[in-house]
């Protein structure tokens, strides 16, 4: 696109870091939304309500949709996204943070 163009389509990276503070809380919020999703088929539920029981970040997953983050951004429609979620046994959260420990480094050209 060097000649002045732009591509209609952008990627937007972003990473967060939540912090857990109350499982409990959590695991009951995500097995009420996989109780009320209709579109799930009976043994998807099983196994989403298993998973979610067993790892707090599949709680969170469950939770957290890319949909609802851009929702109502004027001007824009998302068409594409995929997210997961782990759990970080590694994260200081007193260490300095750095750009290029996320490897944004190099993507921070354009980022606002």
């Amino acid at each position: 696109m060097s000649n002045g163009e732009t591509s209609r389509f952008v990627r937007l990276h972003v990473e967060l870091i939540m912090e857990v503070t109350d499982a409990a809380l959590l695991t009951g919020a995500a097995l009420t939304r996989i109780d009320g999703d209709p579109s799930l088929p009976e043994e998807e539920r099983r196994q989403s309500q298993e998973t979610v029981r067993e790892e707090p970040a599949e709680a969170l997953a469950q939770l957290v949709d890319p949909f609802d983050l851009v929702a109502a951004v004027p001007g824009a429609e998302l068409a594409q996204a995929s997210w997961s979620s782990e759990e970080l046994t590694d994260y200081d959260p007193d260490a300095e943070w750095e750009a290029a420990e996320w490897d944004l480094a190099d993507d921070s050209e354009g980022a606002g």
